[in-house]
C-alpha cells in the first residue's frame, strides 16, 4: 500500500476528521525518487478537543507506528480542534524547504 493512502485511512478510521490533508513532501529533500519518506499531515477532529498538542500527535504517531518503522522517516504534523482550525482560517502552516543534505548543495 502507498504510505499516503494508509495514512489517510488509517488517520479517518480512528478520528474521523472533518479535514484531512496528507501530503507527500518527499520530493522537497535529498531522498530517492519515489521514497515516500516525509509527510506533512493536518487533521482536524473532534477527537483533539481537550488534549494537549504532544497527546495529539503521539496518537498520530502511535496510528502512524507502522509506516514510521518502515519508509516514513518524517511527519509534519498539524492537529487542529474544529475551532482552532477555523480561527486559522482553514489555512495549514507551509513546509520550509530543507536545507541540511539538501539538493541545494549540489
Amino acid at each position: 500500500m502507498q504510505v499516503k493512502a494508509f495514512l489517510e485511512t488509517t488517520i479517518e478510521a480512528a478520528l474521523n476528521p472533518s479535514f484531512l490533508e496528507v501530503v507527500d513532501e518527499s520530493f522537497m529533500h535529498n531522498v530517492p525518487e519515489g521514497a515516500q519518506s516525509h509527510f506533512k499531515v493536518t487533521v482536524v477532529s473532534d477527537a483533539f478537543e481537550g488534549k494537549r498538542l504532544i497527546a495529539r500527535h503521539r496518537e498520530i504517531n502511535g496510528l502512524a507506528a507502522e509506516a514510521l518503522q518502515g519508509p516514513v522517516h518524517a511527519l509534519a504534523l498539524h492537529t487542529y480542534t474544529p475551532a482552532e482550525w477555523e480561527a486559522r482560517g482553514g489555512q495549514s502552516m507551509v513546509s520550509p524547504n530543507c536545507l541540511g543534505g539538501s539538493k541545494h548543495d549540489q
